[in-house]
């Protein structure tokens, strides 16, 4: 953990292995720089609060 944030330093691999975006049920790559995981296939960032990974679409980031 990054204390000064609070924030996770990297996302756990196996953690990437189960999710999967919940719009198209794709991979997810993980954004370290804005703490993000990813769906290319959705277009859509999903961000991580406090560690934990928030999959909801309305609460996702589109991608330009």
């Amino acid at each position: 953990m990054n204390d000064a944030f609070n924030t996770p330093v990297s996302v756990d691999p196996r953690l990437l292995e189960v999710l999967v975006c919940p719009v198209t049920r794709g991979r997810l790559t993980y954004d370290r720089e804005r703490n993000e995981l990813v769906s290319a296939g959705a277009k859509l960032a999903f961000p991580i609060r406090d560690g934990v990974p928030i999959m909801l679409a309305e609460d996702a980031r589109p991608l330009d």
